[in-house]
């Protein structure tokens, strides 16, 4: 989406305090930046100054950006914080959650989280591939994607979970007792700051997995030769890790 403001820079410090989202910009020159860009899990919002725009919108309810996230509550009191006015305070709908605000240019925006049985049904036939892996116990492993990974995670039928890396990316995760981990990395998870993801899981009690001749740093993590990254596994002994491109 692109949002055209007489004062794109505030517009987009706006979303990017009210997401917590990462801030980046388009074009190679230096001198010609381009749009400024907040991602929001692969979702970008680009800012830009017109003419022929200025002052606030005054039909925001005709076009209403929706944003799903991971913990409304925390979201509606940064939106607080910003000073948002609610068109629709934030309430649950039936286990789901609603609530509509306007940006500092009058543009409508809801965020938005579905129940686990919505997101459920909108999601029980896929339409695009996915991967899959065993654990060994799937209670076990709920816990540890959900609680120390901080991903959404979907109970599905026949224990099978359903594992939302981010709004794109799902992998499942199936019970099979006698598994035994595979000899390589079966999932690599992207973040923007590597020391602080290493130091964030290890506060969380996860030990980093150290190999001879990768020539890993203090921390654990492989820098110079390719992405710098880390190994760690979960509690069934999968091989995962975090790297920064």
């Amino acid at each position: 989406m692109l949002l055209s403001s007489d004062d794109p820079d505030r517009l987009r410090d706006w979303y990017a305090s009210a997401f917590e989202a990462t801030l980046s910009a388009t074009g190679d020159d230096p001198g010609d930046p381009g749009y400024h860009v907040v991602d929001l899990d692969g979702f970008y919002i680009m800012f830009d100054r017109r003419d022929d725009v200025n002052g606030p919108n005054p039909g925001g309810a005709r076009a209403i950006l929706n944003v799903e996230v991971d913990d409304p509550q925390a979201t509606a009191a940064r939106l607080d914080e910003l000073g948002a006015r609610w068109v629709s305070p934030l309430e649950d709908r039936d286990g789901s959650w609603f609530g509509v605000v306007e940006d500092p240019d009058g543009n409508w925006l809801q965020i938005l989280r579905l129940s686990d049985e919505v997101e459920q049904q909108m999601t029980a036939e896929p339409t695009s591939p996915f991967s899959g892996f065993a654990v060994r116990d799937i209670d076990e492993a709920a816990a540890f994607y959900a609680d120390v990974l901080g991903m959404r995670v979907l109970r599905g039928p026949m224990g099978i979970l359903d594992i939302r890396i981010n709004r794109s990316t799902t992998v499942i995760a199936y019970p099979k007792p006698d598994h035994e981990p595979a000899g390589f990395t079966i999932l690599n998870i992207p973040v923007t700051d590597i020391d602080a993801a290493v130091d964030d899981l290890v506060g969380k009690g996860v030990e980093f997995v150290r190999y001879d001749g990768m020539g890993q740093d203090e921390r654990g993590v492989m820098r110079g030769n390719g992405p710098d990254i880390a190994w760690f596994t979960d509690p069934s002994g999968n091989v995962l890790s975090v790297l920064h491109p």
